[in-house]
C-alpha cells in the first residue's frame, strides 16, 4: 500500500528498502504499508534554509518519494551555523541545486523537482496543489502568509516552523476541517520591518536542527496516518530554558481566510510581501500607528510609571511562575483571542514574553483585532530584569 493524495497504490518494497528502513519497519505498529506510504508522497518545501535543510535531509532518510524545493537563493558562508545541507565549498552556489544533489547521494530512489524562483502570488497555489504536504521553512512573514493561504486554497496540509534566537515553535495548518490556519492565530502580517529576522536577532543553530526535525517528523506523521498529529496545537519550544509547551489552537470563527464570512477567496486580492531574489514586492504602502509596534525597556518603564499603559505578561504558567514584573495582568499567548473583549481599553499596552519574539506577534494580532494602543516590549523580560532588576531570578 502506498500514499498518493487519495489513491491507494498496491506496491512491494524491494529488499534493498526493507534493508534500508529495516529500522522503521521493526517499529511496533509500522508496516511495510506505511513505509510504501511514504514512497509514494510528495512533500514541498519552502526553502532548505535553518528550518528546510534537516526537514530535507530527515525526510529523504525517511524514504519520502518525492521532495519539492521552493528556493531562489545562494549559499552565503553565514547560512553554513545552520544550513547543514551544505558545505564551505558550496558557498556562491544555488542552494536548491546544492540540495537536489545532496538528498540523491543519500537515498537516490528519490525525485526532486526544484522551483528556482521560490514561492510567488503568481505560481503558489499551482505549485502547491502539485504535493502532499508542504513544509514551511520561510524566514519572512510574506512568504509564511502566502504559503498559508496557497495551502488552504488547494487542500493541503501544511506543517510551519519558526525560530528566533533561542526559542522557536512548530504547528500543523490546513489539516482538514477542523483544523486552524495561520490567520487564525495572526490574521494579517506585521508591516515589513517591524520584526526583526534571525539576521538582525541571530539565532542557535542547533535549534533550528531541532524544529526543522519536528516539522520532518510531523510530515512522517500526516502521512503513514500514525501518531498525534499537532494539528490544532502550537508546541513551543526555548532550547536555553529547556521548556517545551503545546497550546492550543482552536480555530477562529471570523478568520479572514478559512471562516464562512472568509475575505480571502483567492491569492490576487492579497498584497505579499514576498522577497523575489533580493528585491521586495511593495505594491502598497504598510500602515502606521502613533504608538510604535516595539519600544525598549527604558520607554516601556516610562510608559507604565506615568499611567499611560500597563503591562500584559503573554509567557506561560510555568514562566510566569519563576518572575514577572509588578503589576503586569496575566494572560498566556494561547489564550488571548478568547479574553480579547477582557482586555481594558483605557491604556495602551505593552506586551512582554521572554525575549520578545512572541510579544511581537500578539501586538500584530491585537492591532488587527482594532486594539491600535499596543506595543512589544523588546528584550522580553530578559531584557527588563538586566536593565531594572538584575536580582530578578532568570531562566
Amino acid at each position: 500500500m502506498g500514499f498518493k493524495g487519495n489513491v491507494i497504490i498496491m506496491e512491494t518494497l524491494s529488499e534493498s528498502d526493507r534493508e534500508r528502513f529495516s529500522r522503521h519497519l521493526r517499529l511496533p505498529g509500522f508496516g511495510a504499508e506505511h513505509q510504501q506510504c511514504l514512497k509514494q508522497a510528495s512533500v514541498l518545501l519552502i526553502g532548505v534554509g535553518g528550518l528546510g535543510s534537516p526537514s530535507a535531509l530527515y525526510l529523504a532518510a525517511a524514504g519520502v518519494g518525492t521532495i519539492g524545493i521552493a528556493e531562489f537563493d545562494r549559499i552565503e558562508r553565514h547560512n553554513l551555523q545552520r544550513q547543514v545541507l551544505f558545505e564551505d565549498a558550496s558557498v556562491g552556489l544555488s542552494k536548491a541545486e546544492v540540495a537536489r544533489e545532496r538528498l540523491l547521494s543519500l537515498y537516490p530512489d528519490i525525485q526532486v523537482q526544484l522551483h528556482r524562483e521560490g514561492l510567488q502570488p503568481a505560481n503558489a497555489l499551482q505549485v502547491v496543489s502539485g504535493y502532499d504536504v508542504v513544509v514551511d521553512g520561510s524566514d519572512n512573514f510574506g512568504t509564511r502568509y502566502l504559503v498559508n493561504d496557497a495551502s488552504f486554497l488547494a487542500g493541503v496540509p501544511l506543517v510551519s516552523g519558526s525560530v528566533f534566537q533561542t526559542e522557536g515553535q512548530v504547528m500543523v495548518l490546513n489539516a482538514g476541517h477542523a483544523s486552524p490556519c495561520y490567520r487564525c492565530l495572526f490574521p494579517e502580517p506585521p508591516e515589513p520591518g517591524t520584526v526583526p529576522g534571525c539576521n538582525e536577532a541571530g539565532v542557535v543553530g542547533a535549534l533550528c536542527g531541532v524544529v526543522g526535525s519536528l516539522q520532518a517528523m510531523e510530515v512522517i506523521k500526516l502521512i503513514t496516518g500514525l501518531g498525534q498529529s499537532l494539528a490544532g496545537s502550537i508546541l513551543k519550544l526555548d532550547v536555553f530554558g529547556n521548556r517545551f509547551a503545546t497550546i492550543r489552537l482552536p480555530k477562529d470563527a471570523n478568520c479572514p481566510l478559512c471562516s464562512k464570512t472568509s475575505r480571502i477567496q483567492d491569492l490576487h486580492s492579497e498584497t505579499y510581501w514576498v522577497p523575489c531574489g533580493h528585491d521586495m514586492n511593495t505594491t502598497s504602502e504598510p500602515a502606521s500607528t502613533d504608538l510604535p509596534i516595539e519600544v525598549d525597556v527604558v520607554r516601556a518603564k516610562t510608559l507604565c510609571d506615568q499611567g499611560l499603559a500597563y503591562f500584559l505578561d503573554i509567557r506561560e504558567p510555568e514562566e510566569a511562575s519563576i518572575c514577572q514584573i509588578e503589576g503586569s495582568q496575566f494572560i498566556p499567548m494561547g489564550n488571548i483571542p478568547a479574553q480579547l473583549a477582557s482586555l481594558p481599553r483605557d491604556r495602551a499596552l505593552v506586551v512582554y514574553c521572554h525575549h520578545g519574539f512572541r510579544s511581537l506577534q500578539v501586538v500584530q494580532f491585537l492591532r488587527s483585532r482594532g486594539l491600535q494602543s499596543c506595543t512589544s516590549m523588546k528584550g522580553g523580560i530578559e531584557a527588563w530584569a538586566e536593565r531594572w532588576e538584575p536580582g530578578m531570578e532568570r531562566y
